[in-house]
C-alpha cells in the first residue's frame, strides 16, 4: 500500500438477504448481494473511505446554488448542499476558481489571496472547508499557476515601466521574438504593443508568469502553502499543468517536483491533480516525481463513445495500455477520470439526450480503476454545448426554476425544460438518473475491489458487452455491462465460482454457466 492507504474503514453496508433464485443454480442457501433499492437506502455507515481514490465532484461555484437572491451562486450555496452531495456519496469537491476575477469564470485571477466578492468571503470559505471536512468530504483548490489576469496588480505594475519590479514576473518579446509564432491549436502567443508584447498562450487578458523567475516560483509555492495550511484544503486542481513552460516538457517536469515536494512539506497527504490535456505518452512522466495524479482525456472520451455506440469492445484493452505505460513512471499514482468536464460538451448532450446511455456511461465511470470526476448538474442530465457559458448553466435544483436558491447567473439555452428534471424531481425517484448515480457510487464505495482493485481483461464475444475483472486484497469481482438495447446473454467463465454481488434487477439471471443483462444493466459477480 502506498501513502494513500487506509484512512478509514468500516463494515461493510447491511446486504439484502434473500434466496438465491432457482434459475441462479438452484440453491437453497440464502446469498447476500446488493440491489439498487439497498445501496439507495443504505445511511453511508457502511461506506469505505480510500482518498484520493474517491469520488469527486467538480462545481462551478456562480452556477450552483444561491442564498443572496443576486442571482450567482455562492460559498454559503454550496454550504447548504454539502448534505446533498454526501448522501450521493461524494467524498471530495473540486472548485473552479473562487479568487477575485474580471471574468465569470475566474481562470484570471486578480489575486491569490482573496475570495471573489460575488461568491462571499475568507470567514464563508473556512466555513465551507470545515463543514466539508466534517463530512469527510475533501476539498481541492483550482489552481492558475501558469498566468495571472492582465488586471492583476504585479501585471499592472511590470507594463507600467521596464524597471518595474515585476518586469521579470512575465515573459516578454525581444528584438530576436518571432511575434508571428503560434501556439498548440493555432493561436497567438505575442500580445500588445511594443515594448510591452508580452506571451499569452491562452488569451489575451492571461498572460503567462515566468517561471524561470525564482521569485515567481517562490511566490507560487507561498500562495499554496497558504491555502493548504492556513485555509485548509486538501489539495489542488493544476490548471494547465503541461503550459508552464510552452513546448518544453523537462522544465514542466522539474517546476512540477519543485512544487509537489513543498506541498508535501506542508501537508502529507496533499493531493496534486494535473490538467495535462494530451496523449498517455505525454501525460506519463508527471506522475513520476510531479504530480500525483493526471486526468484521463482520452479515457473519458472512448466511455462516451462506448456508450453512444453502445460497443465497447477496445475500452478495456486501451485502458489496460494506458496503465502499463502509467506503471512505468511510477508506482503511487492514481488516474483521475471524468465523462466530460467544464471545458468540454456535456455528456447528456454528447449522448444526443439519450438517458439509458448516459446510465451506462456513469456506469462505467464508475466501476473503472481512478477517482472519478462528476461535473456539476451530470448527474441529473443536464445538457450544454459550446460555447463554454452554456455549459456552465445553472444547476436544476428544483421543478420551479424561479424557486430560491436556483441561479440566474445566464439564461440557460439547454436546460430550461421539463427535458431535464431537477434533483428534487429526481430524488423522488428510484429509477432517476441521480439515483442511478447514488446507486453506483454506494456500490463502488461499499467494493474495495471497485474502489482501488487492479483492472483484468475478460472475454465475451457480445459486441454490447463490456466485461473485466477488478481484483484488490481478497476480493475478486467480474463486471458486466451490457450497453446495448436488447436483451442479451453471454458465457461465464468455466473455471471460476461466481455468484451474485450486485443484481441491477431481477430480470437478470445465472443458468448453467450463462449471465442473461437486459438492456443498458450491470452485474457484477462475486469470483472464488
Amino acid at each position: 500500500m502506498n501513502k494513500y492507504s487506509w484512512l478509514g474503514i468500516t463494515a461493510l453496508a447491511l446486504l439484502l438477504a434473500c434466496e438465491q433464485n432457482e434459475d441462479a443454480g438452484g440453491s437453497e442457501e440464502e446469498e447476500d448481494y446488493y440491489t439498487p433499492e439497498v445501496l439507495q437506502n443504505d445511511e453511508q455507515s457502511g461506506l469505505i473511505t480510500h482518498f484520493p481514490e474517491t469520488v469527486f465532484y467538480e462545481i462551478f461555484p456562480r452556477a450552483f446554488y444561491d442564498t443572496t437572491g443576486d442571482g450567482i451562486g455562492d460559498i454559503q450555496g454550496m454550504i447548504e448542499k454539502l448534505d446533498y452531495l454526501d448522501e450521493m456519496g461524494v467524498e471530495g469537491l473540486w472548485l473552479m476558481p473562487i479568487h477575485p476575477s474580471p471574468t465569470y469564470h475566474g481562470y484570471d485571477v486578480l489575486d491569490y489571496y482573496g475570495i471573489n466578492p460575488d461568491y462571499g468571503t475568507m470567514e464563508d470559505f473556512r466555513e465551507f472547508v470545515e463543514q466539508a471536512q466534517a463530512r469527510d468530504i475533501k476539498v481541492l483548490a483550482d489552481y492558475v499557476v501558469n498566468h495571472t489576469s492582465v488586471e492583476h496588480p504585479w501585471f499592472t505594475d511590470a507594463v507600467s515601466s521596464e524597471d518595474s519590479e515585476y518586469r521579470d514576473w512575465y515573459i516578454w518579446a525581444d528584438e530576436d521574438t518571432r511575434l508571428s509564432e503560434r501556439g498548440e491549436w493555432g493561436q497567438r502567443l505575442w500580445h500588445g504593443e511594443a515594448p510591452n508584447q508580452y506571451m499569452s498562450v491562452f488569451w489575451e487578458g492571461m498572460p503567462d508568469l515566468n517561471l524561470d523567475n525564482p521569485q515567481v516560483r517562490e511566490k507560487l509555492i507561498e500562495i499554496g502553502t497558504f491555502w493548504l495550511d492556513d485555509v485548509g484544503v486538501d489539495g489542488f486542481r493544476l490548471d494547465a499543468a503541461k503550459h508552464i513552460f510552452p513546448g518544453k516538457h523537462d522544465k514542466n517536469l522539474d517546476w512540477w517536483a519543485e512544487f509537489r515536494e513543498a506541498m508535501e512539506d506542508v501537508k502529507e497527504d496533499v493531493f496534486l491533480v494535473g490538467e495535462v490535456w494530451d496523449i498517455p505518452s505525454v501525460t506519463a512522466p508527471y506522475l513520476e516525481n510531479g504530480l500525483h495524479s493526471v486526468f484521463h482525456f482520452d479515457l473519458g472520451e472512448a466511455m462516451v463513445q462506448a456508450a453512444r455506440s453502445e460497443r465497447g469492445s477496445r475500452l478495456v484493452s486501451g485502458l489496460k495500455r494506458d496503465l502499463d505505460r502509467f506503471d512505468q513512471f511510477s508506482d503511487d499514482y492514481v488516474l483521475s477520470t471524468f465523462l466530460t468536464n467544464h471545458d468540454m460538451d456535456r455528456v447528456m448532450s454528447e449522448l444526443r439526450g439519450h438517458p439509458e446511455r448516459a446510465r451506462m456511461a456513469a456506469s462505467l465511470l464508475l466501476t473503472l480503476p481512478g477517482s472519478p470526476f462528476i461535473y456539476y448538474g451530470e448527474e441529473i442530465g443536464m445538457e450544454g454545448q459550446k460555447p463554454d457559458e452554456h455549459i456552465r448553466e445553472p444547476m436544476v435544483w428544483y421543478e420551479d426554476r424561479g424557486q430560491d436558491g436556483m441561479t440566474s447567473w445566464i439564461e440557460p439555452r439547454h436546460d430550461q425544460d421539463e427535458k431535464v428534471l431537477s434533483v428534487e424531481e429526481q430524488l423522488n425517484d428510484p429509477d432517476s438518473l441521480l439515483r442511478h448515480y447514488q446507486t453506483m457510487i454506494h456500490l463502488r464505495r461499499t467494493t474495495p475491489a471497485l474502489l482501488y482493485g487492479e483492472i483484468e481483461e475478460a472475454y465475451t464475444n457480445e459486441q454490447s458487452i463490456v466485461t473485466f475483472y477488478r481484483e484488490a486484497d481478497d476480493e475478486r469481482v467480474l463486471v458486466f455491462h451490457n450497453l446495448g438495447d436488447e436483451e442479451v446473454t453471454t458465457d461465464l467463465p468455466e473455471e471460476n465460482e461466481l455468484s451474485w454481488h450486485f443484481r441491477q434487477s431481477d430480470n437478470q439471471t445465472m443458468i448453467n454457466g450463462s449471465l442473461t443483462l437486459p438492456p443498458y444493466s450491470t452485474a457484477v459477480l462475486t469470483v472464488r
